[in-house]
């Protein structure tokens, strides 16, 4: 059975299903339904909780392994498994339909994964767990739907805020949900008068776009070709050194190309390989911010600042000419 985001908490008060499996790539929603879950299944009795992260060597027929093995502490059991890449080949496949053809009594399953297609909904492990118990596609919060969000979270913090003050919130936090849940906390701690104001809100809130330099990596890895612009420009006349976001892009780089991403920036990096085409072409990639980094220290003509927005753009897969195309000019006579 599938079941949208915002009915999830009703569901969750009848009946609990053998089976959930929540999907999509906004982290806090994905996070937060599942904490819905989790709460509802505890109230409910299942007091252990065994969590199985279906990366590196993992072997999916753990999965019913641990759904056959007696609970050591208690009669009720969740089983939290986690699959990062999203990725349900043919030995998943097989455990899962096995699993959903007779979920085990006394257990509940709540898988997590990145956001699935229509193609994947049309497979046979999905039907399974369809058919076993309850899938929810978790949608982003678009920026049309953001005040209306921003809204019913302040609400529930037992917050006021002025149509307009609203409105600034959702401009202000720029889409990123995790700073608007920070900025919600911190109004919930202030003490204000209700309804706050624009410029009752704007005196306690701290820039919430202001960017860091590993908030401007992962828009690149991303492929946020639009705010990459605002996010370099942003920094730069915060006084941030040049060399510094040009260090933390050669060191992911790096890190990438000898396989050595932490696991939880893994999708982040295969994004940008998959743009590129290939780990090889990292080394390219690498001569390039070497070419900026000549730049900055005054051996090549040039804004090396400009040269590493176009540098950033091209790897979040805006179409802009080589910087190599550019060394000519760039050499001094």
């Amino acid at each position: 059975m599938q079941v949208k985001a915002h009915d999830l908490t009703g569901h969750l008060q009848g009946p609990l299903a053998p089976v959930y499996f929540l999907s999509g790539d906004e982290t806090l929603l994905v996070e937060e339904a599942a904490d819905t879950v989790l709460a509802a299944a505890r109230a409910a009795g299942y007091t252990e909780r065994t969590i199985l992260h279906a990366e590196g060597g993992f072997k999916w027929h753990e999965l019913l392994a641990e759904g056959a093995a007696m609970s050591l502490f208690a009669e009720k059991k969740i089983i939290d498994l986690r699959n990062p890449s999203g990725k349900f080949d043919k030995v998943p496949s097989e455990v899962l339909r096995e699993y959903c053809a007779k979920p085990p009594e006394d257990n509940l399953l709540l898988i997590r994964s990145p956001r699935i297609d229509g193609k994947q909904k049309s497979t046979a492990w999905f039907k399974a767990l369809d058919a076993a118990g309850v899938a929810v596609q978790i949608w982003p919060i678009d920026a049309h739907e953001l005040p209306r969000w921003l809204g019913a979270r302040l609400r529930r913090a037992g917050l006021t805020l002025e149509p307009e003050a609203v409105a600034y919130l959702a401009e202000r936090v720029e889409g990123n949900l995790l700073a608007a849940v920070q900025e919600v906390e911190k109004l919930r701690l202030a003490v204000m008068d209700s309804p706050i104001t624009v410029d009752a809100l704007a005196a306690v809130l701290e820039d919430s776009a202001h960017y860091d330099v590993f908030e401007l990596l992962d828009a690149v890895f991303n492929g946020e070709g639009p705010r990459i612009t605002r996010m370099v420009r942003g920094l730069r006349a915060e006084g941030v050194a040049m060399f510094a976001i040009l260090g933390a892009l050669t060191s992911q780089l790096r890190l990438i190309a000898d396989g050595r991403v932490p696991q939880f920036r893994r999708r982040l990096a295969d994004r940008l390989v998959k743009r590129l085409g290939s780990l090889e072409a990292l080394d390219r990639v690498l001569a390039q911010c070497a070419l900026v980094d000549q730049q900055g220290k005054g051996q090549l003509l040039g804004d090396a600042w400009l040269s590493l927005e176009n540098l950033l753009l091209r790897l979040a897969g805006v179409r802009l000419p080589s910087l190599e195309t550019e060394l000519p000019a760039m050499t001094r006579l």
